[in-house]
């Protein structure tokens, strides 16, 4: 689960990069949304209201995601959101990128590499 300051707005950036909405909920906030579950292929994400988005000094949330095709993410995703690492080859045998979202949280989409 992932503490972050604005459920809403971070439900919408997340689906505006492919993830799914599973469930929301409501515990009271001003805008009705408190609480979602959300999916990206077979992995799912939990955000909850109360959380502080991160700033240059510190990278409290590391997102893995695993992708079908990293390089094809990228050039869907490259104009619109803040590229951190553009797509690479890793020793461990991955193809990743690295974005950051809405609240500044890190999010490495991966691939394996065929061996």
């Amino acid at each position: 689960m992932i503490h972050v300051p604005d459920v809403r707005a971070t439900v919408e950036w997340y689906e505006s990069v492919g993830f799914k909405t599973f469930a929301t909920y409501d515990n009271g906030t001003p805008d009705g949304l408190s609480f979602a579950i959300m999916s990206f292929g077979d992995g799912q994400v939990m955000f909850n209201q109360g959380g502080e988005t991160s700033d240059k000094r510190r990278r409290e949330v590391d997102l893995y995601v695993y992708t079908d095709d990293v390089d094809e993410l990228y050039e869907r995703l490259k104009d619109r959101v803040d590229i951190i690492e553009r797509p690479h080859d890793t020793f461990y045998g991955m193809r990743e990128i690295i974005i950051r979202d809405v609240n500044r949280f890190w999010i490495t989409f991966a691939q394996e590499t065929p061996t």
